[in-house]
């Protein structure tokens, strides 16, 4: 049997990976924050946005997507995002339109936001995606 823990979208950002990013960044807005009942698909976004999205195909597709198109709106999306590079939508929106960091190693994701040594080590390598907007160095 499945440990219960592990059967939903409630997987924090570890604070290693995710202060470097809000210092080089300065975040202003989070469309996927954890335990939110906002739906980050319709909702305004900031200007300077860090999105780690639920890794369900559907809805990882669909914040993709959005932060592209906030890219072209003048506005600024860091994605915290599994690898996945043989993917329609790795070749027809973030190979083309985004930098691309890949994480060394694997992230140790905190489940309900607390750490546990139980789930030691991530499932799957990452990457970091960038839309900025045009004309922004």
């Amino acid at each position: 049997m499945r440990d219960r823990i592990v059967q939903h979208d409630n997987w924090a950002t570890p604070a290693y990976i995710y202060e470097p990013l809000m210092e080089e960044f300065d975040f202003d807005f989070d469309p996927c924050p954890l335990f939110s009942k906002i739906d980050g698909l319709a909702v305004e976004w900031g200007n300077r946005n860090f999105v780690n999205p639920p890794y369900s195909r559907k809805l990882k597709e669909g914040f993709i997507n959005k932060a592209y198109q906030e890219s072209l709106n003048g506005k600024l999306s860091v994605m915290l995002l599994p690898v996945s590079t043989s993917t329609k939508i790795f070749h027809d929106v973030i190979y083309p339109n985004a930098e691309i960091r890949f994480v060394k190693g694997r992230i140790n994701f905190l489940p309900n936001g607390v750490q546990s040594n139980k789930y030691k080590g991530g499932q799957m390598d990452s990457m970091v995606v960038i839309f900025r907007p045009r004309g922004l160095v």
